[in-house]
């Protein structure tokens, strides 16, 4: 198995009125977090915040290209970015004890914090299609590059884990410096993963791992 120390690359925030960092997504763009009565969408560029939607947004985000996907209590909601409107929404199979939310292959990924599972789901009605079990709570999902991988924050300790996403197996781990939790996990397809902070209010950007010609 490999591992590696956390490379922060950039702190954002803490932000004005977020008590608390929970899922984050990417649209190309915008990094859009969650952070319990909205959605805010920040210039990964600038740091400034430039757009929020006001929606119920206590856990993970994702993002299938057209609609952004956001985890509330026990619910997911489909949410029409341009209007901000909740155009649909399926039960969250955790329950309510849902964190991590991701996009890919046409399916949504939804990790179950204390269950340490990750499901995929069918993204329009929420059925289970299969089940990946983890070793540790599953705080943030995401896909890059065919590349399963999730948060992880127990106590003082977290960690960005790549797993085999057929068995669950730890392939590779970043270690996060202490006390720097991971809430939400999102790739933006590069070489930079952003993850939220929980109470601290903050986002971070760490660099992905570089990939040797044989795919190491």
């Amino acid at each position: 198995m490999r591992r590696s120390s956390a490379d922060i690359i950039r702190e954002y925030g803490p932000f004005p009125e977020v008590e608390r960092v929970a899922g984050v997504t990417y649209d190309g763009r915008h990094v859009w977090f969650a952070s319990g009565d909205r959605l805010n969408a920040l210039d990964p560029d600038s740091g400034e915040t430039v757009r929020a939607i006001a929606v119920p947004a206590h856990a993970g985000t994702a993002f299938d290209g057209e609609h952004l996907f956001q985890i509330a209590e026990d619910r997911i909601q489909r949410i029409d970015p341009q209007s901000g409107r909740v155009v649909a929404t399926i039960p969250a199979p955790g329950g309510g004890g849902d964190s991590g939310l991701a996009w890919a292959e046409g399916s949504l990924w939804v990790g179950q914090y204390r269950d340490r599972k990750i499901h995929q789901i069918d993204p329009r009605t929420g059925a289970i299609l299969r089940t990946i079990e983890s070793n540790r709570y599953v705080t943030g999902v995401t896909w890059v590059d065919g590349e399963l991988w999730h948060g992880m924050w127990d106590g003082e300790e977290s960690e960005l884990r790549r797993i085999d996403p057929r068995t669950g197996a730890v392939l590779e781990t970043i270690d996060m410096p202490p006390g720097a939790g991971v809430s939400g996990l999102e790739s933006d397809g590069a070489d930079r993963f952003f993850c939220g902070s929980g109470t601290s209010g903050k986002l971070r950007a760490v660099r992905r791992p570089r990939r040797d010609a044989a795919g190491r």
